[in-house]
């Protein structure tokens, strides 16, 4: 940031780089912009206090300053150990908002961060939780009962694909005892976060973490969700052979006909220069797959948490441990001399090994966020996981195509008459 002095010189002004992240994020996040004029002009989150379980990045950041600027009173933690920028952390800090987080805690100290959110709650008349994976509304139900039983939480917000096959599995149980609308499921989303945003963050964090050429490698995408749709996209476009691994024969076959092959992971193994685990679930990559990799191999995970790599297996086997051989990245020797490079300690590689969404995907997935949480505050919902209403996801949409410059064709009364009717044939 600079300024121009009186003499027509220009000179650096001194501004912190977690304020210099921040702005820099605020110039590419222009749906939330216009979303913050709103929000500070009709103050709909005034009296509430909003606890985030985020990424606490800058584009983090620019959501906490929309809802503090609805007047919501907030506290964040992190939802992933590496993924705090800690400068970020200080800014928001210096804006006076309750931040519990620092990178590279370990778990204890991450799930003490998550405590510590929580307890921010207390006092509070109404309250709101944003969640991505699932671990402050998990802490809520099982750490914090008298909280939860004390009423002052509306309702909450999910952001991940993980975090809402959790909280179904809590529905089925009869243990969520909230209205948790899944932000994750919209199609806007899906398309632009899961598939675009995790799948260009992903390859990201591996070119920064291991410098590697991509093109002429073949490259393993575990799971072809819309996470693993934009990872296999995006590695096909940099000049990767890639092979997808699924246990969801409609995916499979749906991995098959966009030109990928198709095989177990216990013959793809073998030939991957790059396997890359985007399923949500467990022991995708066991120790029985490690043995079957070539030198060098690459293992990343675009997931949530950090169990679909069986990383404990992978420290059992090794006859040696490299730490940090370039920054993000251990090398483990097996017994056979084989080494099998791992990437952000297999916790999500796109905010654990680089930044992350870029601030325009961000954008989109936090203005669904806002958009949402001030709907829900009112909606009166029953306990149970609930979907975004339509409107909010065309709403937003909307704006970020007009962010792009982009316009739509508008249906004209026949059009809409005849997609009504049943009784037009041909």
């Amino acid at each position: 940031m600079v300024e121009p002095p009186s003499n027509g010189a220009v000179r650096p002004v001194p501004v912190p780089a977690g304020a210099r992240r921040i702005s820099h994020s605020e110039r590419a996040m222009p749906v939330l912009a216009r979303l913050r004029e709103r929000f500070a002009a009709a103050r709909p989150l005034s009296d509430v206090r909003v606890v985030a379980c985020l990424p606490l990045t800058a584009e983090t950041a620019v959501l906490a300053r929309l809802l503090a600027s609805g007047g919501a009173e907030v506290a964040l933690c992190s939802s992933n150990p590496l993924s705090t920028q800690d400068d970020v952390a200080a800014a928001l800090r210096a804006d006076g908002m309750t931040v519990a987080a620092r990178r590279g805690v370990d778990r204890a100290g991450y799930y003490a961060d998550v405590r510590q959110a929580l307890d921010t709650l207390t006092g509070a008349r109404r309250a709101l939780l944003l969640d991505d994976g699932c671990d402050l509304l998990s802490a809520l139900h099982t750490e914090r009962p008298a909280l939860l039983r004390s009423g002052v939480v509306a309702g909450a917000c999910e952001q991940t694909a993980t975090g809402v096959l959790r909280l179904q599995q809590m529905a089925r149980d009869k243990a969520l005892a909230l209205p948790v609308v899944a932000v994750n499921d919209t199609p806007t989303k899906r398309v632009v976060d899961n598939r675009w945003g995790s799948g260009q963050s992903t390859v990201d964090a591996l070119l920064r973490a291991t410098g590697m050429l991509l093109a002429g490698r073949t490259a393993v995408v575990a799971g072809y969700g819309d996470v693993g749709r934009g990872v296999a996209s995006r590695l096909r476009g940099l000049g990767a052979s890639v092979i997808v691994t699924e246990v969801d024969p409609t995916a499979a076959l749906d991995a098959a006909l966009d030109g990928y092959r198709v095989l177990p992971m216990a013959d793809a193994a073998p030939l991957a220069s790059v396997v890359v685990t985007a399923t949500g679930a467990r022991d995708v990559v066991t120790a029985a797959h490690l043995g079957l990799l070539p030198d060098g191999a690459v293992l990343a995970n675009a997931g949530h948490f950090d169990v679909e790599i069986d990383v404990r297996g992978l420290v059992s086997l090794a006859v040696e441990r490299n730490v940090a051989v370039r920054p993000g990245v251990d090398e483990y020797v097996l017994p056979h001399g084989r080494r099998v490079l791992l990437v952000a300690e297999g916790r999500v590689a796109g905010l654990a090994a680089a930044e992350g969404s870029p601030p325009a995907v961000m954008d989109v997935a936090f203005a669904l966020q806002a958009l949402t949480a001030e709907w829900l505050l009112d909606a009166g919902l029953p306990r149970g996981v609930h979907p975004v209403p339509a409107g909010i996801d065309r709403t937003v949409a909307g704006l970020a195509l007009e962010s792009l410059g982009l316009a739509l064709d508008v249906l004209t009364p026949a059009q809409e008459a005849y997609l009504r009717s049943w009784r037009a044939g041909s």
